[in-house]
C-alpha cells in the first residue's frame, strides 16, 4: 500500500467499495502501487500495467497493454475506436467484482507476463490517420503551418489529427484548426 494512494480511496465519493475491492486484488500481486494522473496506478519497474479509475456510470480496471491480452472471458472494452493499446474491464457493482475476482487476478497475471516479456502494441503509423480536408486547405494557405506540423512528434500529430477529425461539422474543424495554429507553429502539442 502506498500512503499517497490512500487519499484517493478516502476521497472517493462514488464506487468506494468497488474501488477498494479492485485495490485489494491488485495489492495481492507483485505490482507496485503509485498515484499517476490522480489515479491508483500499478506498475512493474517503470512500466504502467493497470490503472483503477472511476467514472460517472462505472468504475474500471484499465490495462495499458490490454490489446495484447487474450481476453478469454470477453471482458475487455476498447474505450473508443481511437484507443489502440489500453482496454478496460468495467464494473457497476461490488458483486461483479466479487464474482470475477479469480478471473481478474488471471487477467492481471497475464498483463504482468506481457510486460515481463517486453511485448509492444503495434501502433498505427501517423500516416495511417486521415488528414481532414480542412487541414489540407490550411496547409495550402500557410506552408509554414504544414512545415511546423510535420516537425511535431508523431504523437502530437496524431493528437491534432484526432482532435480535428472528431468534429462533425466542417466549420468546427476549421475553428479547431484556426485555434490550434499558433501552438502548432510554436511546436506545441494539443495538450502542452
Amino acid at each position: 500500500m502506498n500512503p499517497k494512494v490512500d487519499e484517493y480511496f478516502v476521497r472517493a465519493k462514488k464506487w468506494k467499495e468497488e474501488l477498494q475491492a479492485l485495490r485489494t486484488i491488485l495489492l495481492d500481486t507483485e505490482l507496485t502501487e503509485e498515484l499517476k494522473w490522480g489515479e491508483p496506478c500499478y506498475t512493474l519497474g517503470k512500466a504502467n500495467v493497470v490503472l483503477i479509475h472511476g467514472f460517472k456510470e462505472y468504475c474500471a480496471l484499465l490495462f495499458f497493454k490490454g490489446a495484447l491480452l487474450k481476453d478469454s472471458k470477453q471482458l475487455l472494452i476498447q474505450q473508443t475506436k481511437n484507443v489502440q493499446s489500453a482496454r478496460q474491464i468495467r464494473f457497476t457493482d461490488l458483486q461483479q467484482i466479487t464474482k470475477l475476482q479469480s478471473t481478474l487476478k488471471s487477467y492481471v497475471k497475464e498483463a504482468i507476463k506481457v510486460e515481463q516479456a517486453g511485448l509492444k502494441v503495434e501502433f498505427k503509423k501517423t500516416e495511417e490517420f486521415a488528414t481532414p480536408e480542412e487541414l489540407e486547405q490550411a496547409f495550402k494557405r500557410n506552408p509554414e503551418l504544414k512545415k511546423a506540423f510535420e516537425a511535431l512528434t508523431p504523437g502530437r500529430q496524431r493528437a491534432y489529427l484526432l482532435h480535428f477529425s472528431s468534429a462533425k461539422q466542417s466549420k468546427t474543424r476549421d475553428a479547431r484548426i484556426e485555434k490550434a495554429t499558433p501552438d502548432i507553429l510554436a511546436g506545441k502539442g494539443l495538450n502542452d
